[in-house]
């Protein structure tokens, strides 16, 4: 189940996309068309009318009113039917993270003040590059990539936590020894006789981690298609509405082929890092076919333990260290100065607002070059 301001912003975002000035009387209002039970009614009630997460509501409400009045998206017309996903992932392959779906055709993610845009497992990643399905390890990836540092660390855990029957081996944990071990630790930091082995291990999985992507990346031979998955770009063309530090983000993301229209891709390079925890770094190279220009697009794997130290296999948290709005192939919406009732003709505002982008970038490239 979705946490509480998940479930809020993500509401609120369908919400606004039926109009009204105010996420409290949407709620109340309880409209048909978004397809929710009574339960989950009478939760974002409470949720919305307790304060808490009201400036996260607003926000997630305007960005639903703006995509109904964007010309880029519903042009003032009110949907008809409002399907939240509710964090279940669809059943094909496909890499969007969808959590709205508009009328059967408006494919929506709503994405609110987080850097991070996927948590597969590592070997998911590393070795299966992002697909959906495939033949890959599952399991723990420190075991895969660095047992005799993973038992190390464990062993120096296991002499602080003062619970000596536990196992000698990691390997032999069972969910109880796990959840044993982790109470016994200190929450925010490893205990100082470990320290040292953490620093092993980190260094072990990280170049561990980049060989096995390099070697994966090499072996199957479309690094672009890689970089694709990396910035979520689907199958099909889908919107963005959200916030970051700065400003909120209403966004079209193009496809495959409307990516490849603007861009060329150049390369895609992956390399260990030096981190608080293993970590893996990477770097897209592409063209912009207007203007010859080679811009990069940088994000960083980070490989953590699930759940806290010990207690579930690691997973790869992927960030985006560009800023989302500008990313190749993510499009600001375009807001109708008209107002919803009479829309801007598509062709126009999407033009405009795609120039105007491209005009930015190059006044300030010195934000975008490597």
């Amino acid at each position: 189940m979705p946490d509480d301001r998940t479930f809020v912003t993500e509401l609120a975002t369908a919400l606004g996309m039926l109009g009204g000035t105010e996420i409290t009387e949407a709620v109340k209002l309880r409209s048909p068309e978004v397809r929710l039970s009574d339960e989950q009614w009478d939760r974002l009630e409470d949720l919305t009318s307790s304060g808490t997460l009201g400036t996260d509501a607003h926000a997630a409400f305007e960005n639903g009113r703006a995509f109904l009045d964007s010309p880029d998206a519903l042009r003032g017309r009110r949907p008809i039917l409002v399907e939240w996903t509710g964090g279940r992932r669809p059943p094909g392959d496909e890499v969007a993270p969808i959590d709205l779906r508009v009328d059967h055709v408006f494919l929506v993610s709503c994405k609110y003040l987080s850097a991070n845009i996927a948590n597969p497992s590592p070997a998911r990643l590393f070795d299966g590059l992002l697909a959906t399905a495939g033949d890959w390890v599952r399991g723990d990836w420190y075991l895969e990539t660095a047992p005799e540092e993973l038992k190390k660390l464990y062993l120096a855990c296991k002499r602080a936590s003062g619970e000596p029957d536990l196992p000698d081996d990691p390997v032999l944990l069972r969910p109880e020894d796990r959840r044993r071990l982790r109470r016994a630790l200190p929450d925010r930091s490893l205990p100082e006789d470990a320290r040292p082995a953490y620093g092993e291990l980190c260094r072990a999985v990280s170049l561990a981690s980049a060989k096995r992507w390099n070697e994966a990346i090499s072996r199957f031979g479309n690094p672009e298609q890689v970089l694709w998955r990396l910035l979520r770009i689907g199958s099909a063309p889908y919107y963005l509405l959200g916030a970051n530090t700065r400003s909120p983000l209403r966004l079209r993301i193009s496809s495959p082929w409307d990516w490849r229209q603007e861009f060329r891709f150049v390369s895609l390079e992956v390399a260990a890092a030096s981190a608080g925890q293993p970590q893996v770094d990477w770097v897209g190279t592409y063209e912009r076919r207007s203007s010859r220009r080679q811009a990069s697009v940088r994000g960083h794997i980070e490989v953590r333990w699930s759940h806290g130290r010990f207690a579930k296999p690691p997973e790869a948290k992927i960030y985006l260290d560009t800023p989302t709005d500008r990313l190749p192939g993510y499009y600001p919406l375009c807001t109708s100065l008209r107002g919803p009732d009479v829309p801007v003709p598509e062709e126009m505002c999407m033009a405009d607002t795609q120039r105007q982008l491209f005009d930015d970038l190059d006044n300030d490239w010195s934000d975008w070059a490597d």
